[in-house]
Parts: structure tokens; sequence; C-alpha cells
């Protein structure tokens, strides 16, 4: 079903939860997923390999310490590695091991600070759903929604948040019996359905932190695919 058929169909099926406020519905989802509150004290390394239809796979090691506020990246690429590490804000980065690195391969592979940090923030967002959405600035729309997409029912948050932190406008869609989260979507500009929506398939878990294994993504404007990440130890 295409996005624009979907956000029909949800706007025309859609039935306010009874007694289920968007905080509630949050708490849930996190005793779902970090049953015993370990998120504040994770530390994995864990590797993502992104699969798109363009191109080949790509495989990233990623070290995620919350504690210490300690990120590493590093990106096999064909013959090449680089990394990057980020300890609090101070930043390392790396080609094929060596800090010597020059201006045109810093170019080429886009390799500089602000991206290391646009990684970091990336993957502990997406990595740290739904526990994220406690973070200061983060706004719970109090009403929650019951939705049928293609004949599975979801829980639907609506999140926004302080234009400090962030212009988007997400939707997340939880499991109506296990609160698991299942699929998300965000919006640049939600009048032009923009933006993607993200299918959520299989769990792993990581410190005993249940975590979904792949993610698909695919934009809202056209349905188009546009690659999987996929989990593993």
């Amino acid at each position: 079903m295409k996005p624009y058929l979907i956000l029909v169909f949800i706007f025309s099926k859609m039935v306010f939860a009874q007694g289920l406020t968007g905080e509630v519905l949050l708490e849930k989802a996190i005793a779902y997923h970090d049953p015993n509150s370990r998120w504040s004290q994770f530390n994995e390394i864990f590797y993502v390999t992104l699969e798109r239809a363009d191109r080949s796979a790509r495989k990233s090691k990623i070290t995620l310490d919350i504690a210490r506020s300690f990120f590493e990246l590093t990106v096999e690429l064909k013959a090449n590695q680089w990394s990057a590490s980020l300890k609090e804000e101070a930043c390392q980065l790396f080609f094929n091991g060596s800090a010597e690195i020059t201006p045109e391969i810093r170019e080429e592979y886009k390799l500089n600070c602000e991206r290391a940090k646009m990684y970091r923030d990336y993957y502990s967002y997406l990595y740290g759903l739904p526990m994220k959405l406690k973070d200061p600035g983060t706004r719970i729309d109090p009403q929650v929604k019951r939705v049928s997409i293609e004949g599975t029912s979801y829980w639907v948050l609506k999140v926004t948040y302080d234009p400090s932190v962030g212009s988007d406008t997400w939707y997340f869609y939880f499991d109506t019996e296990s609160y698991a989260l299942k699929r998300y979507q965000f919006f640049h500009e939600e009048s032009k359905n923009d933006g993607e929506y993200i299918i959520l398939d299989d769990e792993i878990e990581l410190s005993g932190i249940r975590m979904p294994k792949n993610r698909s993504w695919y934009y809202n404007s056209d349905d188009a695919f546009l690659g999987t990440d996929k989990l593993s130890k």
C-alpha cells in the first residue's frame, strides 16, 4: 500500500485509545524493550550492515558506551577503513589506521568531526528507541490513537521536539498487546508528505535490551525502498 494511501486509511480508520495516554504508552513500551532499565548503562560493540539495491553492502562496527559518553564507528569500504570516535565532544579520526589524513581523503569520505557527531546521535537515537523518547526536549502527545495498517493494529504515539532539539514530527507504532515498537515514521513538513517510514522486523538482545534486528526504510512520498539496516552482534 502506498504511503499516501496508508495515511488516508489511517485517518479514516483512526480510533482514540480509552485510558491510555502517551506517557503511559511510552512507559509500557520501555518496559518491553528495556525491562531492567539498562539503557543508561549500555556498553556494547555491535555491527550494522546496510544493504541497498543500488550499491554493495556496507558493514559498520559500532561501540556505544552511554555511561562514559563514548562512541566509535568503524566502516569498511572496499580496501579501505575509516573510523571516528568521540569521548564526550573530543573527536578522533583515522583512515587505514592513521590519524594523518589528507584533505582529499577527508573530502572523499566526508571525514570530519561534525559528521562523527551526527553518526553518534543517529545510532544512539535509533538503537535507543523507545528509551530515547524520555530525553529532555521531547514532547509526547498525550493522545494515543489506534490504527490498522494492512490488517495489523497499532497504538500510535505522536512525538515532536523543542525547537532547540529538532523540528521533525514523528509517529511511533507499537504492538497493541506487547507494546513492542514495530514501525515509525517522520516528516520534515507533514503537509508535504515528505520524510520516511521505517518497518521493523525481528529482534536481537543486547545487554538485556530488545532491539529491532532489521530496519527497512521507505520514502513517504512514493513508497520507494531506500535500504535495510541489519543489526548483529
